[in-house]
């Protein structure tokens, strides 16, 4: 979910701001956002690049903090806690895809409660997938390659396996969720980069495997086969050049997109038409995550190479009935 091109912005929040979205006057159907308000801000001097979100029960979110390096747990009242800072490797890491800094990425939590994370180093042995346990310490539960750059987790708990996106690679791998080897799952050359980052976000939704591209700007749909393999990736949304994160609102395939190169939280029609929720005059600097549960929207700032406020904003979804509803 870590992308390159981000613009320069200005604009601060602080930690009890409430900011509205105003919907244009003649508004179109489809999710808007009611209150938005900062639920927590992270210590960008300490590198605490906000980067991805998992949930927990009770409000509570696991955030990645690039390029800290960590995982942190930000309670329901704002409180951030860092449960883990990763080890640089013995090169400090300048062997990293790309970047060339070893980065805590993608983040998820099973319905068991046991907490995963991507961390990309650029050396094998610490790249891949890790598992933190309640004791505080990780362990790599799936290695992947060293140059690989894992960037979005997701938990298939149906076909008990991991997957991820691969940045550099333009792929997605798969991995058991009993932890070992991984397999690329899938190598679409819709997946594939153009210069910097191919694929980035990833979700399960109504039997596919949905991604994002950021140098492309799109949106894939990978279909499922019976045997949960990958069908062909159909391009579902263009136009959305440096997207990171996506999440679905609960309305088909209505989609809300982290745009991290313009700083804005999009919302994609099933059509692939777009509209744009929040942007740099709302606050939004360097956005890199959405996750919906509900009627809420969980929305990161990382405020990488943009601005100084990496924060997680709460955001309140009204529904807006489609004419045929």
């Amino acid at each position: 979910m870590f992308s390159s091109g981000l613009r320069r912005v200005a604009a601060g929040l602080g930690v009890a701001v409430l900011l509205t979205a105003t919907p244009p006057a003649a508004a179109s159907p489809g999710t808007r956002l009611g209150e938005v308000r900062t639920l927590a801000r992270f210590d960008r001097a300490a590198g605490q690049a906000a980067e991805s979100i998992a949930l927990e029960p009770g409000g509570g979110a696991l955030v990645g903090m690039i390029p800290a390096r960590q995982v942190v747990r930000v309670a329901p009242d704002g409180t951030v806690e860092p449960l883990v800072t990763m080890p640089l490797p013995p090169d400090g890491g300048g062997t990293t895809p790309v970047v060339g800094i070893p980065v805590v990425t993608g983040v998820a939590r099973s319905d068991s409660g046991a907490r995963y994370f991507l961390y990309s180093s650029g050396r094998g042995g610490l790249t891949g997938i890790w598992q933190l346990h309640r004791s505080g310490e990780p362990r790599l539960v799936v290695p992947l390659p060293a140059d690989t750059m894992p960037n979005a987790l997701v938990i298939d708990a149906e076909r008990e396996r991991f997957l991820v996106t691969d940045s550099t690679g333009g792929r997605l791998w798969q991995a058991p969720l009993r932890g070992g080897g991984a397999s690329v799952w899938s190598a679409d050359p819709a997946l594939a980069p153009s210069g910097f980052f191919g694929a980035n976000g990833l979700k399960l939704h109504d039997g596919a495997v949905w991604a994002s591209n950021s140098d492309r700007g799109t949106i894939l749909r990978i279909p499922l086969t019976g045997g949960g393999g990958p069908g062909r990736a159909e391009v579902r949304a263009t136009g959305l050049a440096g997207i990171d994160d996506f999440d679905f609102t609960g309305r088909g395939n209505e989609i809300l997109a982290a745009i991290n190169q313009t700083s804005q939280l999009v919302r994609v029609a099933a059509d692939g038409t777009r509209e744009t929720l929040l942007d740099a005059d709302d606050g939004m600097q360097g956005t890199t995550a959405v996750v919906v549960r509900g009627n809420r929207a969980y929305v990161t700032n990382g405020a990488n190479l943009s601005g100084d406020n990496p924060n997680l904003l709460v955001a309140r979804l009204q529904r807006r009935a489609h004419p045929a509803d």
